[in-house]
């Protein structure tokens, strides 16, 4: 059928190479471009992601910097990680023009929507790590600090603990995506999924515990999101599949409609087709 059919002829390997260095050089530039913006706005930056942390230390405490280039490296080091943060939508964009000529009009509807929301829960999973998990994280490591030791965290470790959290709430929040394409390219069923609930639910407590510092609570704030996130993308992948089930009857109905009249017009008098 031609609406099942690639866009463009294949094209030869010469000119994919052409076209995926192109896509990388623009996004390198779109990168680029928002690190020279943010670069101005960096100690400013890096005041504003310890601010969950600082509000929890002691008055006398600060944060420090044990070594010599921390001071400078450490909020550079935030606004390049952030400037690829930021790029995500252009990366994504890229990676979809580099791929679509070679898809099928029913996959460019299915990847396009799963694009967007993947965006869209990436910086969503990084605002809920942010104004959700780091308060109550930090407040309960400043208050069990023992009797006569000075909370004194060092710029670097807190950058790079804060980006590790950021990174693994923001993959975290993929889960209905993930979901909705497992389901949606028939690699595993909803009714499977369904009995396989507790051993996902323990599945995502153990990426929690991995992912994580130490703590039950920055743990509990990682898995029970994904548990729900999943149960969202069972419920969505289940609506999909309705829809494609109810569609899938209703061609099979009009083809034995079709089928049917053919018969009867087959075995009809030819007079009385004349007639008609």
């Amino acid at each position: 059928m031609t609406d099942h059919s690639p866009e463009q002829k294949e094209m030869p390997f010469v000119q994919h190479l052409v076209e995926l260095r192109g896509r990388l050089l623009k996004i390198i530039l779109a990168v680029g471009l928002i690190l020279l913006v943010l670069i101005p706005f960096a100690n400013p930056l890096f005041t504003f992601l310890a601010e969950p942390l600082l509000r929890f230390l002691p008055e006398t405490a600060s944060m420090i910097a044990i070594d010599v280039i921390s001071p400078f490296f450490t909020p550079f080091k935030l606004v390049i990680m952030l400037s690829i943060f930021l790029a995500v939508p252009a990366i994504l964009y890229h990676i979809w023009a580099f791929v679509a000529p070679g898809l099928y009009e029913n996959e460019k509807a299915l990847v396009l929507p799963l694009l967007v929301s993947s965006t869209f829960l990436f910086y969503l999973g990084m605002a809920f790590a942010y104004y959700v998990v780091f308060p109550i994280m930090f407040n309960f490591m400043a208050s069990t600090a023992p009797e006569g030791v000075k909370m004194m965290p060092d710029i670097s470790r807190y950058l790079d603990l804060i980006l590790k959290l950021f990174f693994a709430f923001g993959v975290a929040f993929q889960v209905p995506v993930v979901t909705i394409v497992l389901v949606s390219m028939d690699m595993i069923s909803t009714e499977s999924l369904t009995e396989k609930r507790p051993y996902i639910i323990v599945m995502a407590f153990t990426i929690g515990m991995l992912m994580t510092p130490p703590d039950v609570i920055s743990q509990t704030l990682l898995a029970v999101p994904m548990w729900l996130l999943f149960e969202l993308g069972l419920f969505i992948a289940r609506l999909l599949q309705h829809r494609k089930q109810s569609a899938s009857s209703t061609d099979k109905s009009t083809a034995l409609t079709m089928e049917d009249s053919s018969k009867q017009l087959m075995h009809q008098d030819p007079n009385d087709r004349d007639k008609q």
